[in-house]
């Protein structure tokens, strides 16, 4: 064999040998990786496995009651003075851990999460709002059976009118049931939109005429103890003599049962009547079933035109 082939085949032995050495080595990475990564992929899965523990998931759920306290009212007439104002308030525990109390409060239609403490021994809970908004502030409650009593302290004690209020709550277990409706014992004023009104009054002895401002409150009528619009397909037929605020209560009815917490107070002191309405939700839009949505869309066409009763009334 000659030189030159000699030489040919060394290089042909050693190309193979690079080859192969690299595949090996290729081989080896590739293995190397995957174990790599089964490590990190059985790690991940011991994290996800550790779950937190709960405690006591019988105290979970909603307690509802009055919130109560101290402010200035302005009266019709006369001085103001300072009174109790009583509004309605939910809390609700979510989850308690060894640690921590995680929920949420829900009042005048604002819903704020809380986190805080539980102490087994006094049965009792701390629970602090996020403070981020003026109206944050921390519930101090004592826990007996069914029963939330205790009181809530603003963090901001300068920016709400009442800074200190008591709370007495009692469990309540939310339900959607469409059969729901206002009490027929129900106050059917709109306490919250007064309107003044020119009257005049003409006197039977001299006959001089003279004009004064009254102030007036729209009225429903007993419509809404009869339309249900989670119940039954409304027609124009059905609604087209209705005022505006039958229209109003109907259709915040439907919202009603699903537990929205309303912002409007009008709508709250309606639905704060009956021992069903449980605010749990600030949207509860994709809940209403086809009907409901369908109904509530003609209620929003009839109401942008329709007309209010307002009449004068004494509190």
């Amino acid at each position: 064999m000659t030189i030159k082939n000699q030489y040919k085949l060394h290089m042909k032995i050693l190309k193979l040998s690079l080859i192969t050495l690299f595949t090996i080595t290729l081989t080896s990475c590739k293995k190397d990786g995957k174990t790599t990564d089964s490590s990190k992929d059985s790690l991940s899965a011991k994290k996800d496995s550790a779950v937190v523990q709960e405690f006591h998931k019988e105290y979970y759920g909603i307690y509802m009651g009055d919130f109560a306290g101290k402010e200035m009212i302005t009266p019709e007439e006369g001085e103001e003075y300072e009174g109790d104002v009583y509004k309605k308030i939910s809390l609700k525990i979510n989850k308690i851990t060894k640690d921590s109390v995680y929920g949420q409060s829900i009042v005048d239609g604002n819903q704020r999460p809380f986190r805080g403490v539980f102490n087994e021994n006094t049965k009792s809970f701390v629970l602090d709002e996020p403070g981020n908004n003026k109206t944050d502030g921390r519930f101090e409650v004592s826990l007996n059976k069914d029963s939330l009593t205790g009181k809530w302290n603003a963090f901001n004690k300068s920016a709400v009118k009442s800074p200190s209020k008591n709370l007495k709550l009692i469990k309540k277990v939310f339900v959607y049931n469409p059969n729901f409706m206002l009490d027929e014992n129900s106050d059917l004023i709109d306490w919250e939109n007064p309107k003044n009104f020119i009257e005049k009054y003409t006197d039977e002895v001299t006959g001089k005429t003279e004009k004064y401002t009254t102030s007036k409150n729209r009225i429903a009528s007993d419509a809404v103890f009869k339309i249900n619009a989670s119940k039954q397909k409304l027609t124009e037929k059905d609604i087209k003599n209705l005022r505006k605020l039958d229209l109003e209560i109907i259709k915040n009815s439907v919202f009603a049962r699903h537990g929205y917490s309303f912002k409007k107070a009008t709508y709250r002191n309606f639905f704060e009547q009956t021992d069903w309405y449980i605010p749990v939700s600030n949207n509860v839009d994709n809940d209403l079933s086809p009907m409901e949505k369908e109904n509530v869309a003609l209620l929003n066409r009839f109401i942008k035109y329709a007309e209010d009763k307002y009449d004068s009334f004494g509190r």
